[in-house]
């Protein structure tokens, strides 16, 4: 059966701006239970709930790029941090609504995920521009 992929609004920019968001959110948020950093504070979420896919059309690559790089350093750090502390078993401060949380293995393992999913959109957009199929 031949399906195409069907049309879409991601940009490489999105995803990268995405992934921002995503190292923010989990690594300064849930684990020290912080307030968001800047953009995503003053983001209107509920309003937009795609606003950071959105709103990368207004940002050059470089831009993109040096945000991702500087939120991945703050997510090293954080982790550093932490494993000098202690193992993987320990837990956000943050909790989800069941009052539980996540675990620092838990979070490693979904931004392993988030990571996979988004590159894996990445290559669908390479292939509808070179048309080369990745392996």
């Amino acid at each position: 059966m031949n399906i195409a992929v069907a049309k879409s609004t991601i940009t490489l920019g999105g995803l990268l701006k995405h992934m921002t968001f995503v190292e923010n959110e989990w690594f300064w948020r849930w684990i020290g239970d912080n307030d968001r950093l800047e953009p995503w504070l003053s983001a209107d979420f509920s309003t937009y709930p795609d606003w950071e896919f959105e709103s990368a059309k207004e940002e050059d690559g470089e831009t993109l790029f040096s945000n991702w790089n500087a939120s991945v350093a703050l997510s090293e750090k954080v982790l550093s941090d932490l494993l000098a502390k202690g193992g993987l078993d320990q837990l956000a401060k943050r909790k989800w609504p069941s009052g539980e949380s996540p675990s620092l293995r838990w979070i490693l393992v979904h931004m392993i995920e988030e990571y996979a999913r988004h590159n894996g959109h990445a290559d669908f957009i390479r292939e509808s521009i070179d048309g080369s199929v990745g392996e």
